[in-house]
């Protein structure tokens, strides 16, 4: 009978019907009219209670509804069937994994006699399978937490590469965290230009909107640990002294990973629980790190594969713009050509205006051609916003196409005296004067002069543009170099 118990032991489905077996094993190999196994929860209370574990969970034979919720803490080892009355004949051994001991199995009552050192040898079989039993079931809750954490990573990497934007790609990061986790919320802070870390992404599944932008200042002993590659672990954020941030109040085991690649720190995932929440394991621990490794590894991949998207499209746009300077503008210029030489060998009045107008027709397309050059030279992203840069910008442009770089002046406080409806006017300026600059002979250096403290003729406040080339003038000129000028009140 106790070698079919044995064998039964752990052939159930589920830990907690192997664990019945046993109980149902145990009263019935010893005629006990009683019988629980229970397992131990957080140890609490003070005093002559510190130290005693109360149930997490419990597994009896015999017993009423009423008396299983008067069972609340595991015995001493001083009292009966888990402190049930009446029980002073009773039996007891503790379960263990390896050399934990996760709880107990008793008997009380037994219909015929006093129990014996038999049934004691039974019971210490059977709470042995019982331990074994909930060690295999450990092992495999490991075994399938590491195996989602794994697909999990596998996953955010496979997102973070097909082309998401960088606040996606760390809400994405966030969001597969928490959820891997078990946390309350995810979050990925990156070190801002002061020193500290600020909140650039987070889901939360209570979100009051505001995590987003939440800093922990330079110096705090958090962010130090951090900065030096190593992870933080607290048990409650709302009163480790070390938390600063607002949210803190909210949650409570928390983790906070590097997120590093290289040797490099370019962010932290945090993983808060709620209040009250669950405490992170070792396990939950390690894999969560591991987690970390993985996302910081693809958020640099992700991060190189943009950039040589950035760099393909620059380069496509170089492309187009040599092809454009190379064969339609200089085919249009060459047909331009042509027309005025006609033009000039006619004696029609009418058709030779017909012709000057076609050859004013085609200038006027050269030019807006080759504007649109300069324009495709420009990056398609991370534009200056103030004008000084956008004037640096167009000359560094244009050089592309010039074989050598305008030289480029300011006069005054150019970013602050001028306002943002007269940088469309300037600019617009500045490139027909660069492609009209392009388009004459002999031209090996162009000078920009931006003045943003110039007197109009009005005597107004007004910002002055001026471009002057070395090139050769028309025939009409006598002398070398072009001056274009642009102004207006500012």
């Amino acid at each position: 009978m106790l070698l079919d118990a044995v064998l039964n032991v752990g052939t159930e489905g589920e830990l907690a019907s192997t664990l019945q077996h046993v109980v149902d094993s145990a009263a019935d190999l010893t005629d006990a009219r009683y019988g629980a196994l229970a397992l131990a929860g957080p140890a609490q209370g003070r005093g002559p209670e510190r130290g005693r574990s109360r149930i997490a969970e419990l597994y009896s034979v015999g017993l009423s509804e009423d008396e299983r919720r008067r069972i609340t803490r595991l015995p001493t080892g001083h009292t009966g069937l888990l402190g049930h009355p009446g029980t002073t004949l009773s039996l007891g051994v503790p379960v263990r994994v390896n050399n934990d001991v996760l709880g107990h199995l008793c008997l009380a009552r037994k219909r015929h006699g006093p129990f014996t050192e038999e049934d004691l040898a039974l019971l210490r079989v059977l709470a042995s399978q019982a331990g074994i039993a909930i060690g295999n079931a450990r092992l495999y809750g490991t075994a399938r937490q590491r195996a989602r954490w794994i697909e999990g990573a596998a996953a955010v990497t496979t997102a973070l590469l097909t082309g998401e934007t960088a606040a996606d790609a760390l809400t994405t990061l966030a969001k597969s965290a928490r959820i891997l986790a078990g946390a309350a919320a995810g979050v990925v802070l990156q070190p801002t230009d002061e020193g500290g870390m600020e909140i650039v992404a987070a889901s939360a599944l209570d979100d009051p909107g505001d995590i987003v932008g939440t800093s922990i200042a330079p110096g705090s002993p958090v962010l130090i640990q951090l900065l030096g590659g190593e992870p933080v672990y607290i048990d409650d954020s709302a009163t480790d002294p070390r938390m600063t941030t607002h949210v803190r109040t909210r949650f409570g085991p928390s983790m906070m990973l590097p997120l590093q690649s290289g040797g490099r720190l370019i962010g932290t995932l945090a993983l808060p629980r709620k209040r009250g929440g669950r405490p992170y394991t070792a396990v939950d621990r390690l894999l969560a790190t591991q987690f970390a490794s993985q996302a910081a590894l693809a958020l640099v991949l992700a991060d190189a594969q943009h950039n040589r998207e950035r760099l393909a499209v620059f380069e496509d746009r170089d492309r187009i713009a040599r092809d454009l300077h190379d064969l339609v503008v200089q085919r249009l210029f060459a047909t331009e050509m042509m027309l005025e030489s006609t033009r000039r060998r006619t004696d029609e009045p009418e058709l030779s205006d017909l012709l000057g107008h076609a050859v004013d027709e085609l200038d006027s397309t050269i030019q807006e051609v080759r504007t649109t050059i300069f324009a495709l030279q420009q990056p398609p992203a991370d534009a200056p916003t103030s004008l000084r840069g956008k004037v640096l910008r167009e000359a560094a442009g244009a050089a592309a196409l010039l074989g050598f770089q305008p030289s480029v002046h300011f006069t005054g406080a150019v970013d602050t005296l001028v306002g943002d409806q007269l940088h469309d006017g300037l600019l617009s300026a500045l490139r027909g004067a660069l492609a009209a600059a392009h388009r004459r002979t002999g031209v090996t250096s162009i000078e920009v002069e931006v003045d943003a403290t110039a007197r109009l003729a009005d005597g107004g406040d007004g910002v002055r543009l001026v471009v002057s080339d070395d090139g050769e003038r028309d025939e009409a000129d006598d002398g070398r170099g072009t001056s274009v000028t642009w102004e207006a009140e500012r």
